[in-house]
């Protein structure tokens, strides 16, 4: 996804594919938002494979920036409140669901300096080798600080929840960012994206584990259709 266009483009095929097979097994409309995460990084892998290529092209340079802007949109604006709110719209502990809330305020938060930081300051994405790496001039008083609210807004969510194998996402989540930051610092937003397509896997797991825990507790209640009934 962040090696070349060729994997930008192919990458978001399947991805968005995976989406749709996603969708397909939500069976609540509260899962609506979790299912289409695929389909997010799908759309956000085909903006770089745009930026890919029209860095060397000097007449395309708004297409450049077009596509530079919305895939930072994505990955700093709208996924630090996507996680938390999907993971909310699921979770049926109401314990749980206050921490959430607490979540989810943090990653409002954090999308809102994210969103300010991209309008009042630049960013001028680069090719370095065989990744992009997004330069820019945001504070750097704030950006531990903003790297830390950012995995508290996009990884513990998925640790609160008490849905199903959300932990084992969590956990790719963990490992790929370990594994970025280590590794692949300097092109960290575009590298850690790389791993959409473990996570989407994944969402379809927990979503596919979800539909049939759903279905057998119809099929139950089918059968005895008098077992909620309290006297």
């Amino acid at each position: 996804m962040c090696f070349s266009p060729e994997a930008s483009f192919a990458g978001g095929a399947i991805l968005s594919a995976i989406g749709v097979v996603s969708i397909r097994k939500v069976h609540a409309p509260s899962q609506i938002v979790f299912a289409s995460i695929p389909l997010f990084f799908g759309f956000q892998q085909f903006t770089e494979g745009l930026i890919w290529l029209t860095l060397p092209l000097a007449g395309y340079v708004g297409l450049q920036k077009a596509s530079a802007y919305t895939f930072l949109i994505m990955a700093q604006v709208i996924w630090p409140v996507m996680i938390p709110l999907s993971v909310l719209f699921m979770e049926e502990s109401k314990k749980r669901k206050k921490f959430l809330y607490l979540l989810l305020i943090v990653g409002a938060t954090l999308s809102a300096y994210y969103l300010y930081c991209l309008i009042f300051f630049n960013v001028n994405p680069q090719i370095m080798g065989y990744h992009i790496q997004y330069n820019n001039d945001f504070p750097e008083s704030l950006a531990m600080i903003s790297f830390i609210f950012y995995l508290t807004a996009t990884i513990t969510p998925l640790f609160v929840s008490s849905i199903k194998r959300t932990h084992m996402l969590g956990i790719l989540m963990t490992l790929s960012c370990l594994v970025t930051a280590i590794f692949f610092t300097q092109y960290l937003t575009s590298v850690w994206c790389f791993f959409a397509a473990l996570i989407s896997g994944v969402i379809y797991w927990i979503l596919s584990d979800s539909r049939e825990k759903f279905n057998l507790e119809k099929l139950r209640l089918l059968k005895n259709p008098f077992k909620e009934i309290r006297l």
